[in-house]
């Protein structure tokens, strides 16, 4: 699909803003637009310097109300380890350019642009709707993400809560649950998160995309300083909570060059399993990346483009399940061969978590009490 021609001069339609650099956005555009057709403002100490954000111009971030009936998400994918999965929010804040869910803004006749970004839809019902998803006799507990869509503690959930009111439920039931998050925040929740985990009930990851500062404050500029999530592996770590690195996703040509290091870098900060996947740069998503990746890295735009089609089949997405992750072809298969002997070399090899299942206290074991 061509790339639209950057736009640079001044338009009036908020959903059509021109393409440039927004002080902690990822997007340089809030385009393409969907495909079917209450201002909220504070800091949050994510590691970066008000010099590293000087000069950029700043937008609101826009708080809705997602009005979900069930929280608990239903999956049919065959190259995913879990059928469920809860996602506080619509949209994140955190502006990583390469993520997959941008185009489910879409379907809210929202761009996956700047608006994904902007445009965030929590679900203050979380908590209440969990609870009694998990109090039917009918539920059988299984492998849970929390957090897989859209990060559950992206700079909103400092205020809201919203992720701490779910952890509190599932402790309660005693249902295990896997979290992925870029967030030093989720050490916020220690109280909880160290008590699940003495019970097996708790597993969390750091998703770590570069050590490079300046890359990573470009390509997912609202999300903790590489550094920053690295230490809040080594203090879950400390606290004796399960902790991994998954680096994701990795992009040929661009972070490609990192894998031994970074795999490194997690060891020495304590984690105890690492994994990867590819870049995915579905529907709207290949061209919001391509603009973005021309207007920062315009030198070596070609060339990322060329590795991500040599691991894609010619193209810069493959929907496929068994290679949507990880791709196909000798580069593809180059990046997984150096990923397993980093993690082989640092005792990170995959393995599945050592959750326990037998403490769960809903359903019919909850029935049971009366």
């Amino acid at each position: 699909m061509p790339i639209p021609k950057l736009r640079t001069d001044p338009i009036d339609d908020e959903n059509a803003l021109p393409n440039r650099l927004r002080k902690g956005r990822g997007s340089v555009s809030n385009r393409p637009s969907g495909r079917f057709n209450a201002p909220d403002l504070y800091e949050i100490d994510d590691g970066w310097t008000h010099e590293e954000r000087a000069g950029l111009e700043q937008l609101k971030t826009i708080l809705g109300v997602d009005t979900a009936r069930k929280i608990i998400t239903r999956n049919t994918s065959t190259d995913i380890g879990f059928d469920r999965s809860i996602n506080p929010y619509k949209g994140c804040e955190h502006g990583c350019i390469y993520c997959f869910a941008r185009p489910s803004h879409a379907y809210l006749d929202l761009s996956p642009g700047i608006d994904f970004e902007t445009r965030i839809f929590r679900k203050p019902d979380a908590a209440r709707l969990l609870r009694q998803e998990l109090s039917d006799p009918r539920y059988k507990p299984a492998p849970l993400m929390l957090g897989i869509n859209t990060d559950a503690y992206q700079p909103t959930e400092l205020t809201e809560r919203i992720t701490r009111s779910l952890l509190e439920v599932l402790f309660e039931f005693r249902h295990p649950v896997h979290l992925i998050t870029k967030s030093a925040l989720v050490l916020r929740d220690i109280d909880i998160l160290g008590p699940m985990a003495t019970l097996r009930l708790v597993t969390v990851m750091l998703s770590i995309t570069t050590l490079d500062r300046h890359l990573a404050r470009v390509m997912e500029p609202r999300a903790a300083t590489p550094h920053r999530r690295l230490e809040t592996v080594r203090a879950l770590h400390e606290a004796g909570v399960p902790v991994g690195v998954m680096v994701a996703p990795i992009i040929p040509g661009l972070t490609c060059h990192e894998i031994e290091n970074l795999v490194k870098a997690a060891a020495d900060a304590g984690a105890i399993k690492a994994g990867y996947n590819l870049v995915r740069l579905p529907y709207e998503i290949k061209i919001l990346f391509e603009e973005w990746l021309r207007l920062n890295f315009p030198d070596r735009a070609n060339k990322v483009l060329n590795h991500i089609r040599q691991c894609r089949d010619g193209k810069l997405n493959d929907p496929q399940f068994g290679s949507r992750m990880t791709g196909q072809g000798p580069y593809a298969d180059l990046i997984a061969q150096r990923f397993a002997l980093a993690i082989k070399r640092h005792g990170l090899n995959w393995r599945p978590s050592n959750l326990d299942y037998s403490q769960f206290r809903g359903g019919d074991s909850q029935m049971a009490l009366f």
